[in-house]
């Protein structure tokens, strides 16, 4: 029995030693003065310096030039000439660290039983151990909004870098948004992904209503809760959503049909919130209404199928281009966790259906953190912002030519190792091949 044992232990042992990537430690502080000298900078917020120089030290960026010296103090100078510096893209709305393996449901930790959620903090349930992160890292995405789902109100997001020990080193900024779904009717058969409804449309217009009155009476009693200095009965519910009321926290809002977008911003400015909208497949309907109200809209992937039969086919593709060019502050999203590496490619997808290059990188660096409250210190390539950064041999919204050869979060060198690369080298040597980095 006791051999038995003993034999259960080192199997256990050995199987989770195969899944672990111990190789891989997150990167120590900034201990030198860093100057990336050469390279056309894309800032962020639009410019772009050829042949520039960016300085950073402690974290902290020093100075980005046109043609810049580096300092001739104790220096690391990276030549980076014919190659590319970008903000470090951010990866809005992803389960990322809350799910590890889809099939297991031990390993799903998103979502939560119930249709009001507000006192989930998704931030805590966040896996720093993930091995998903680093295959992010390889593409340039240094930092995520990592959101609850389920539910009418889903929870708090919190926004992380993505290379930490823990999630208390990964925060950035914590509860930065409240997320909630609108009530809609359900898209009916002959609609892209739609169904057969078992209830009449009168019936399911009822019960639409009957949500919205939900959600109504939950804001009214949560608002006036958020009144009560010192309740005399805690409302763990209720007191979560404080910083709704008081401007602190964003109100992340997702739907999809014009009618509904109306609606929801309706809603919101009743209680004083400007919301964001997310997904909004029928934004570009009511552009004029969301410009004039100030929204910022976090556009859905560009890989998919239209709203509905009646929309243009491509116009997926063609969404952020349109919101963008109407003047609303747009940020580009893709679903999933794993996926999120892609997130630079969406970005390429909106420029190749008509939105200018650099505005298209701002919606993954500069417009997000905009929208996410941490555009003061990062987002952009700019001096005292954080040294989140990374270099590219070409160009990083192109699947073909975006290589990352190196990355700093917060000034420090992180590693570009991941499971993925590590199984790549490990069958190139087998098969006397050569690794694709």
């Amino acid at each position: 029995m006791n051999k038995y044992l003993s034999t259960l232990i080192i199997s256990a042992a050995g199987a989770i030693s195969c899944f672990g990537q111990a190789n891989i430690v997150p990167a120590a502080k900034q201990a030198k003065t860093i100057a990336i000298t050469g390279a056309t900078i894309h800032v962020g917020n639009g410019n772009v310096i050829s042949n520039g120089t960016i300085v950073f030290s402690a974290g902290k960026i020093l100075s980005v030039a046109a043609n810049g010296q580096a300092p001739q103090d104790d220096v690391l100078v990276i030549k980076a000439d014919g190659k590319h510096v970008y903000p470090g893209l951010i990866a809005p709305i992803t389960n990322l660290g809350l799910i590890e393996f889809s099939s297991v449901k031990a390993s799903l930790d998103f979502t939560e039983i119930g249709n009001f959620n507000p006192h989930i903090r998704s931030l805590v349930a966040y896996n720093t151990d993930s091995k998903v992160p680093a295959t992010l890292r390889s593409n340039g995405i240094l930092m995520a909004e990592i959101t609850p789902e389920g539910g009418t109100i889903s929870g708090s997001s919190s926004v992380v870098q993505l290379d930490a020990w823990n999630w208390e080193d990964a925060a950035i900024k914590t509860d930065d948004a409240m997320h909630m779904t609108w009530p809609a009717i359900p898209a009916s058969r002959g609609e892209f992904g739609g169904r057969r409804q078992l209830l009449s449309p009168e019936a399911m217009a009822e019960r639409r209503q009957n949500a919205i009155n939900e959600l109504e009476q939950f804001f009214s009693e949560a608002k006036g809760y958020a009144s009560i200095g010192k309740p005399s009965v805690t409302n763990t519910r209720f007191a979560a959503m404080k910083h709704l009321f008081d401007g602190k926290q964003q109100l992340f809002i997702t739907v999809d049909s014009q009618k509904d977008i109306v609606a929801a911003v309706n809603f919101a400015k009743r209680f004083n919130i400007k919301p964001v909208i997310v997904g909004g497949d029928e934004a570009y309907l009511v552009t004029d209404f969301i410009k004039e109200n100030g929204i910022s809209v976090v556009v859905k992937q560009p890989h998919a199928l239209p709203n509905s039969t009646d929309d243009d086919v491509n116009m997926p593709y063609k969404n952020a281009a349109v919101l963008a060019n109407a003047g609303i502050n747009v940020v580009i999203s893709i679903e999933g966790y794993w996926q999120q590496r892609n997130l630079p490619f969406m970005a390429g997808t909106a420029v190749a259906w008509g939105m200018d290059k650099e505005k298209a990188l701002s919606a993954i660096t500069l417009n997000t953190a905009k929208v996410l409250g941490i555009d003061k210190t990062t987002g952009s390539l700019e001096t005292g912002k954080d040294a989140t950064l990374f270099i590219s041999s070409g160009d990083a919204l192109d699947m073909r030519t975006n290589h990352v050869e190196k990355a700093f979060i917060q000034g420090r060198d992180i590693s570009l190792d991941n499971l993925h690369k590590q199984l790549d080298k490990k069958f190139s040597e087998k098969y006397g091949l050569k690794a694709a980095n």
